[in-house]
């Protein structure tokens, strides 16, 4: 047993815990802070029990006791510490494990993503996998290395089971009932007893509630508790997509009820001790189907010299919605919004999000304001922060505002010539802050996103690109000046905040990168730690190049996902050393927290009396992050989904696309304007063996010596699509001997609309 310290020096706990304060206030009898213990065990040097820790803080009395127990029982839950086979405790870092969410394959693999984002994936064997589900968080320990060099993990403790509810497809056979996942990283199939099937049939989808979690040797039992109906419904993609990622959908009655109590004005009550700018002419400037409204911006040129006062109104969520309150507690599960075509799951109750803290048009509404000032280089020179209460004078759309922008438009009689003069200074300030961009290094990536148009039956109609214009980059560099500045406020305040946080490429990475470019003839600068504008300089001189688009897709694969993290890193894409999210809180929480942090900074209050601690904030990134990455794949999983819904309808036409990847099996390939990606399998290649070259990123015939790289054009034919996998196969449509195509060929004429299968609700 390690020796404790006297009781002089063990009670003073208090005045050594550097989140005393903060402890004091949120609590009557307040215990050893997470970063105390956290500190205390790592100088103790050893694990140490519960009891051990007791009489290392001297807490005796049954409320200090039962305070610490909930403390520890939630550093365990969170991965801060581990229990050891002895019982005692340990810092996770100290006891060779690594914490993290798992992400499962559909193969029965799986890998540890590790909560410190520099730190290596950890591959688990299907044996490990038996005890863990995709999404679940975990501990593991190092045990070596896997054939492929890999780090290879053996599970300590399972901290977190996300998967209560899974939705799939009942199947029975010979009278087992099982329910085969949808989420094809979820390889479990849940065995559910004819007493829990609740009437479902044979192929419905169903979503069932586990009742026991997988094991060793045993399969997750569950019970049905929805049946969704059949696999054709309209709008069924997005119920499985919202149960199969576990998005939170179902709003807990306190939460609506909190939201609906605050009625639909602001009241005078609220409007008190803020400034008035309702005189001043603030404007929306957002897309067509935007619900939404959290941004409002205004810019006037200065009176001497050049320069620009710049506004950036964001609406108020935090005077609405308080720290641990049922609308808080929801919110912080969901974590973000999430959008699908036509269809949005919101991060607050729509008596918000779309009401009371939407900034419409002619009425009052409260916001938070960032007030900059801009010279002409485009440098943020000064910058301020008041709650402040305002009236958006009109609701534009960015196709508006880019045809009013437009000096060789006849876009007139839109109503708001007034406005003119006030988009013009926007834009005067837009071209300055983007030299800036520019010249600072930013990487720019050429990119498409789509949008899916359906008739009135939802049956798909179209698959259109999203055109970007002046407007979206306008709006787009307003934001990311007032999120630049308010890193730098809240940084030089000392407070906890999450910033948004995006590395470089890592050192394996980088040396894959590096050789990829040099056998094209290219270098890049900044040695072994390069920064964006040496990525942006390279993208700059490819521009020219046939292979332009083959480099961008290798040099953005090179690059990690952005991440939220108190500990701040810079933004290696954007080339900025600070910068956080404050412009969206309507749709996610990490904004949410910033706008507290800068209400309390600006009402003079000390770093340790916020809510939030340092630890409390790495812990929420990442839980934002996971948030994040969740309603990506959620999206994703539905645009895959109507993609191929789409292409259903089309089997055996022929497309031109482009090849997006290249792996030993095959061509995933790209079609051009519709932009949905299947596979070339090699075995459809011309009658060859074919080679995969990993570091030339293609696939090369041993005979023929034919080669297929990524970026290249190719001719498809859509062979076969798998609604259930969200797979569609190509085939490469091959020239003929004379020049021509083959005879199977279908002409160019555009594909048939004809009315797909999909049944009516």
């Amino acid at each position: 047993m390690p020796k404790t310290k006297n009781k002089s020096s063990t009670s003073d706990w208090r005045k050594r815990d550097p989140e005393a304060a903060r402890e004091n206030k949120r609590y009557e009898s307040p215990v050893p802070s997470r970063t105390l213990i956290t500190q205390d065990l790592d100088a103790l040097g050893q694990p140490m029990t519960r009891e051990q820790l007791l009489k290392h803080y001297d807490l005796r009395q049954d409320d200090e006791v039962d305070a610490f127990a909930n403390r520890i029982g939630a550093m365990i839950r969170d991965g801060q510490l581990v229990q050891n086979r002895r019982g005692a405790l340990g810092p996770i870092e100290r006891m060779d494990l690594v914490r993290g969410r798992i992400q499962g394959h559909r193969d029965g693999f799986g890998f540890l993503i590790p909560d410190d984002a520099a730190a290596d994936d950890v591959f688990l064997n299907p044996r490990q996998m038996r005890l863990l589900m995709h999404g679940d968080r975990a501990v593991v320990r190092i045990v070596g290395e896997d054939h492929k060099g890999r780090r290879e993990g053996r599970v300590v403790d399972v901290l977190e089971r996300v998967n209560q509810r899974i939705v799939g497809r009942y199947v029975r056979e010979q009278d087992v009932g099982q329910v085969i996942p949808d989420n094809a990283r979820i390889h479990h199939d849940i065995l559910v007893p004819e007493k829990q099937r609740a009437g479902a049939k044979d192929g419905q989808i169903v979503t069932v509630e586990l009742i026991e979690q997988p094991g060793k040797r045993a399969q997750p039992i569950g019970k049905i508790v929805e049946v969704l109906g059949e696999h054709l419904d309209p709008g069924m993609e997005i119920d499985i997509a919202v149960r199969a990622h576990g998005i939170p959908y179902e709003w807990p009655p306190q939460a609506l009820s909190d939201a609906e109590k605050f009625g639909d004005e602001v009241t005078k009550k609220q409007k008190q001790g803020r400034k008035d700018l309702r005189d001043l002419p603030l404007v929306t400037i957002d897309g067509a189907d935007a619900k939404d409204f959290d941004d409002a911006v205004l810019c006037q040129p200065k009176r001497f010299g050049r320069g620009w006062t710049l506004w950036v109104a964001i609406a108020d969520v935090s005077a609405y919605v308080n720290p641990s309150s049922a609308l808080d507690d929801e919110a912080q599960r969901r974590g973000t919004s999430v959008y699908f075509p036509e269809s949005v799951v919101p991060m607050l109750p729509e008596a918000l999000s779309n009401g009371l803290c939407s900034l419409k048009p002619e009425v009052d509404r409260l916001c938070l304001v960032c007030e900059m000032q801009i010279d002409g280089n485009g440098e943020i020179k000064k910058s301020e922060f008041y709650p402040a209460v305002m009236r958006s004078h009109a609701r534009l759309l960015y196709e508006q505002v880019a045809a009013m922008l437009d000096a060789s438009s006849e876009a007139k009689n839109l109503g708001y010539e007034a406005l003119l003069p006030q988009l013009q200074n926007l834009h005067a300030v837009f071209e300055a802050l983007f030299a800036a961009r520019q010249k600072r290094g930013a990487i720019d990536f050429e990119s498409t996103e789509t949008k899916i148009v359906f008739d009135a039956n939802r049956k798909i109609e179209s698959i259109e690109p999203v055109q970007r214009n002046v407007a979206h980059r306008l709006i787009e560099e307003c934001m990311i000046a007032a999120n630049v500045a308010t890193a730098k406020f809240l940084a030089k305040k000392k407070m906890p905040l999450l910033y948004r946080v995006h590395t470089g490429p890592d050192a394996e990475k980088l040396a894959n990168l590096k050789e990829f470019l040099a056998a094209r003839g290219l270098t890049m600068g900044g040695g072994d730690e390069p920064e964006g504008k040496d990525l942006a300089a390279v993208l700059e001189l490819a521009k020219q190049r046939d292979d332009k688009r083959l480099i961008q897709t290798v040099l953005l694969r090179s690059l990690s996902r952005a991440v939220y993290s108190p500990n701040n890193e810079g933004h290696f894409g954007l080339a900025l050393e600070n910068y956080a999210h404050f412009t969206s809180p309507i749709r996610r929480y990490p904004d949410l927290l910033v706008h507290r942090a800068i209400k309390h900074a600006v009402a003079g209050n000390k770093p340790a009396d916020f809510t939030y601690s340092h630890g409390d904030m790495e812990a929420l990134g990442v839980q934002c992050s996971a948030a994040e990455q969740r309603a990506d794949d959620a999206t994703r999983d539905v645009d895959d989904w109507l993609k191929c819904e789409y292409l259903r309808d089309h089997l055996g036409e022929e497309y031109d696309g482009i090849i997006t990847g290249v792996t030993a099996f095959g061509l995933f390939v790209e079609i051009d304007g519709i932009y949905a990606s299947g596979l070339v399998h090699v075995s459809s290649l011309n009658n060859d063996y074919y080679h995969f070259d990993a570091k030339a990123h293609c696939l090369r015939g041993e005979r023929s010596g034919t080669v297929h790289s990524l970026a290249d054009r190719i001719r498809i034919k859509v062979a076969r699509v798998d609604l259930d996998e969200r797979k569609i196969d190509f085939e490469p449509v091959v020239a003929n001997s004379s020049g021509g195509q083959n005879s199977n060929r279908k002409s160019n004429r555009k594909p048939n609309r004809k009315k797909g299968k999909r049944s009516k609700s």
